[in-house]
């Protein structure tokens, strides 16, 4: 009997070594891989991006432009509701033209903040931002026989491998007009018009009641995209005007955020260093936990659609503090029971359990200013709340769980008082 304890104590110490080891490798190559990226797969068909890429960065460090518009109300309708429309339609003309990652808000009750990252030519953007795009049919008579809202789907066409045309579908609404407007107007021109500009005057020779037809009159293939994008997309529900504009070069965003990494870099050795000095194992156990952390929190940011500022960089180098100042509270309530005599396991339950109530006290209360922020802030402080909102989540979770967890892996391998608590309080 005397025999067993000895022997279950140093299985159980066998089992952490091997977790513990099993953990650090798998931090090894998960960091690995976050810098470097991977091809796997046949031929390395599939790739595995770096977080570097994977992480969407906001205007501030890829670089872009930015525009903001004023909504212009006419008391006609609904202003909040033409606003939000405004918003949905610039953002499927953006999607249209291949600016996913670009970012609409609202600011305030009138204005509209458009953000486009990594754009070369800022005209590219205005031209599809500012055009109303009204598509009207009209007869020899002036008569408007048919409008935008009536055409269902518009796509960009070649005929004869040499003519770019728009092909339109119409709703069963412009079908039937459509076919009443071509045959009461055949022998005559139905003029195209978008904003008032005659983009073709076709003469109507048959009756048209299938519910398709084309535009011609297009110069490139480029024109007849813009254009089909513009009548998919509809008419802006709001006329808008252009506040300010300006442009963000993507040099000063990469040394601004190359700045920061090494900033966060130092800062993160010089914490290390200092928690092993100051703390011992504990201070180890920290190290680790802070390893674990921004593996966790990287990860997040990697694939969750959110975008990384520069501000949002701030809100990240926090969180990193706030988890290691929580490491802090956790080993100064362990010191504070191994201090009055308790065992080394029995110090770590009750220091962790007396340590809980003062970090989700403060986490909580940081997530509720960041919660307000990410609601009612716009721009920059919307993107320092969101990350810091992730960071101080994430935080938590380290230091509730992986601390813990590490904690009790290290007194199983090595129950020394003297190498976890420094003599005095």
């Amino acid at each position: 009997m005397p025999t067993k304890y000895p022997h279950g104590r140093m299985e159980k110490s066998r089992r952490s070594v091997i977790t513990l080891c099993v953990l650090l490798v798998c931090m090894v190559v998960i960091g690995t891989l976050a810098l470097t990226g991977a091809r796997f797969g046949w031929g390395g068909r599939y790739r595995l991006k770096p977080w570097g890429e994977a992480i969407s960065l906001g205007l501030d460090l890829r670089g872009g432009v930015y525009t903001v518009y004023r909504g212009i109300d006419n008391g006609e309708e609904s202003f909040d509701t033409l606003m939000n429309d405004t918003i949905r339609v610039l953002t499927n003309r953006l999607d249209a033209q291949g600016y996913t990652e670009a970012t609409i808000v609202r600011q305030g009750t009138d204005r509209i903040r458009i953000e486009v990252p990594n754009l070369q030519d800022p005209l590219d953007i205005l031209d599809v931002i500012g055009t109303p795009a009204v598509l009207q049919f009209i007869d020899e008579d002036g008569n408007i026989v048919m409008e935008g809202k009536h055409v269902k789907t518009a796509s960009p066409r070649l005929i004869d491998n040499s003519r770019p045309v728009v092909l339109f579908e119409l709703t069963d609404e412009g079908r039937t007009l459509f076919a009443e407007a071509t045959a009461a107007n055949l022998g005559r021109k139905i003029s195209i018009k978008i904003d008032k500009r005659t983009i073709s005057e076709p003469v109507v020779n048959t009756v048209i009641n299938d519910g398709t037809a084309y535009i011609e009159g297009m110069s490139s293939v480029q024109e007849a995209q813009q254009i089909a994008m513009l009548i998919q997309t509809g008419a802006l529900p709001l006329e808008v005007e252009q506040l300010e504009m300006s442009s963000i070069s993507a040099t000063l965003g990469a040394e601004a955020l190359d700045r920061f990494v090494l900033a966060g870099a130092i800062a993160l050795i010089l914490i290390w260093l200092f928690m092993f000095w100051r703390y011992k194992f504990c201070g180890l156990v920290a190290d680790i936990a802070l390893g674990l952390y921004l593996i966790i929190l990287f990860f997040i940011l990697a694939i969750i659609d959110i975008q990384v500022t520069l501000p949002g960089v701030l809100g990240i180098l926090l969180g990193i503090g706030m988890a290691v100042d929580a490491n802090i509270i956790i080993f100064e309530r362990i010191y504070e029971e191994a201090h009055k005599g308790r065992p080394l396991h029995a110090a770590s339950r009750a220091g962790f359990t007396s340590a809980m109530s003062t970090i989700l006290d403060s986490n909580i209360i940081t997530l509720i200013a960041a919660f307000v922020l990410m609601i009612f802030g716009t721009g920059i402080l919307k993107g320092f709340a969101n990350t810091l909102a992730i960071s101080v989540a994430v935080s938590m979770f380290s230091a509730v769980v992986i601390t813990r967890f590490l904690f009790r892996i290290f007194i199983n391998i090595i129950n020394k008082p003297d190498l976890y608590v420094r003599k005095g309080v």
